[in-house]
């Protein structure tokens, strides 16, 4: 997502206070679309992570860092606790916002378990949905 679609997206979702879940779905395939022929991951291999299915192959693991990295969340190539939080604030619906960022910082320092950027923000991610897998939305 180039950076004009992306300041686009983030000023409608703001005014709206975040979006809906359909929204915030809708908005995360767009991104989908982007980083699965960015990696080389065919869409069946990550159609399932938002019902905890995370395969541990490595396309798959640097596919959901290039979700994170499309919404400006990894800094110093891993998930970055502050700004995942200013996207919550942005895009998650009202009633998801506080539960999301207590799976955020519980998950985050996994990520200090691993050296590559790509198994960080994924082991990082499968914690977010073991945590609370009715409030992890994922494209």
């Amino acid at each position: 997502m180039n950076f004009l679609t992306l300041g686009i997206v983030l000023i409608v979702c703001h005014s709206a206070y975040g979006m809906t879940r359909a929204q915030l779905k809708k908005t995360l395939t767009v991104m989908k679309k982007q980083c699965i022929p960015k990696v080389g991951v065919a869409e069946d291999k990550v159609s399932r992570i938002e019902q905890g299915v995370f395969p541990e192959e490595r396309n798959v693991m640097c596919y959901v860092a290039c979700i994170y990295k499309s919404i400006q969340v990894v800094k110093n190539n891993k998930l970055n606790k502050e700004m995942v939080s200013k996207q919550i604030d942005i895009m998650y619906p009202q009633e998801m916002k506080d539960a999301v960022k207590k799976s955020v910082a519980k998950c985050v320092d996994i990520q200090d378990n691993y050296t590559d950027e790509c198994e960080r923000v994924f082991y990082a991610t499968k914690c977010l949905y073991e945590d609370d897998p009715p409030n992890f939305i994922f494209p």
